[in-house]
């Protein structure tokens, strides 16, 4: 089997016979040869091939430009040049595919925001293949995290009937033509004659159907996609975007902030360990504080405070922000990241926010103001993760569906899960695209995702 660049790199030594194919990143020509700087997505470095004028196609060879694709076989060869450990002497090239004079994406700095206008090539860039790989490992750290600690990984519904967070911001799902949608008597839709007989929409979270199978296996989690139609064009918010939601039986506050602090240093400490070549191109084009960052996370014990905490300490600061702080209030992305990156300068957990700002299944603390919720907060981005202790008293949670504006008789089956040997859990939600940020250093959310879903643009 042909091996990829990254393992001859790894493995091999000079005068090594090796065949490698991949796409050409640039090409200069001397007198009677050519470099072909040749890259195939497996790692941050190509290996430059030596093209002599004597090969049989060389003629054909003077028309490969920037993006072909080419075979090359030959010989490793130690590189007198810096920056490569090996060169390949080729003995043959075969062109699979030419690029025109015109292929979007030439020897020269392109801007993020152009790249996303050909989302279809930008992998092929060095900033986007490199969030490719991480976003790679990281997918893979998160199932080793999860499945060493005894988890079992549950696919939950991308169609839904609920609305978890209980905002009313989704997407519809329906099979109803809406230059003749069907009418009730009152003169409403009547979605009885839609596919699923009754409104259906995508997913926010996979958190309520979690919590069934954490009834009953114990501790699971779930990494899928999940929709929120938010009219928002923020560098923070995608429509479709993917998130990791374990929930844990018999787990209160306390051990659902220590899986996720756990979790948080474990992927960290993955990206140092496998994914050094890729982090440090960003430690050195994008932000120079995403190595020491990570490793800050990974290395140090979060802080722990109060919402109350919190914002004692933000008004102490002085600080004149934009969104004035008071008690009851939700924390802004300002204030997020003055309490990681001014006050304490590491990721925080805050917890025991006020009820009416956080959703209905959190359970209500014995103050009756405060749920059991707790965000974790990370230099750079603000809000990582979000979790709870689940309110698992039915009359409690009844009353605070109907404070909501909740149907419960929609929930019946939510109802059922406390009603019917309930128990205790707790559990949370990563968004995986921030984590490829903090990750990265990358501003953009946008920019972390292949093909990004937003307000206006679903191309590709």
């Amino acid at each position: 089997m042909q091996k990829r660049i990254k393992e001859i790199l790894a493995s091999e030594n000079a005068g090594a016979a090796v065949e490698i194919s991949g796409w050409v990143r640039t090409r200069r020509d001397g007198k009677g040869f050519s470099f072909f700087e040749v890259n195939d997505g497996s790692c941050l470095s190509g290996i430059q091939a030596v093209v002599p004028g004597t090969l049989d196609n060389y003629a054909q060879l003077a028309h490969v430009n920037t993006g072909s694709s080419v075979r090359v076989r030959g010989t490793l060869v130690d590189s007198p040049g810096q920056g490569q450990k090996y060169e390949l002497q080729a003995a043959e090239v075969f062109i699979y595919g030419m690029a025109p004079s015109d292929y979007p994406l030439q020897k020269k700095k392109h801007s993020l925001e152009y790249l996303r206008e050909i989302a279809h090539l930008r992998p092929r860039t060095n900033t986007i293949g490199a969030v490719a790989r991480l976003r790679n490992s990281l997918s893979y750290a998160v199932h080793t995290f999860f499945q060493e600690r005894g988890f079992f990984y549950v696919h939950t519904p991308i169609i839904t009937a609920s609305d978890c967070e209980g905002a009313g911001e989704m997407f519809r799902v329906s099979t109803l033509d809406p230059e003749k949608l069907p009418r009730a008597d009152d003169g409403s839709v009547d979605y009885g004659k839609d596919f699923f007989g009754k409104p259906a929409n995508l997913t926010v979270s996979g958190q309520l159907e979690g919590e069934a199978y954490a009834m009953a296996m114990g501790r699971i989690y779930t990494f899928g996609p999940t929709f929120r139609a938010e009219n928002s064009n923020t560098a923070r918010h995608l429509a479709e975007f993917w998130m990791i939601e374990p929930e844990a039986a018999f787990f209160r506050l306390k051990d659902d902030m220590d899986l996720a602090e756990d979790f948080i240093r474990y992927l960290c400490q993955h990206t140092l360990d496998k994914n050094m070549d890729d982090l440090e191109f960003f430690n050195q084009r994008v932000n120079p504080s995403v190595i020491s960052n990570i490793e800050s996370a990974a290395s140090q014990p979060f802080e722990r405070i109060s919402y109350t905490e919190a914002i004692d300490r933000l008004l102490a600061s002085g600080n004149q922000f934009q969104f004035p702080v008071s008690w009851g209030m939700d924390i802004q992305s300002e204030h997020e990241r003055y309490l990681t990156e001014v006050i304490f300068r590491k990721p925080v957990i805050v917890y025991d926010y006020p009820k009416g700002i956080k959703a209905f299944y959190m359970r209500l603390n014995d103050d009756d103001r405060t749920v059991g919720a707790m965000d974790i907060l990370v230099p750079g981005i603000g809000e990582l993760v979000g979790g709870s202790e689940r309110e698992d008293r039915v009359d409690v949670l009844v009353s605070r569906m109907r404070d909501s504006g909740l149907d419960e008789s929609k929930y019946w089956w939510y109802l059922d899960l406390r009603k019917f040997g309930g128990a205790p859990h707790a559990g949370f939600g990563l968004g995986f695209e921030r984590m490829m940020l903090f990750v990265t250093g990358l501003q953009n959310i946008r920019d972390v995702i292949p093909f990004p879903r937003y307000p206006g643009n679903a191309e590709f």
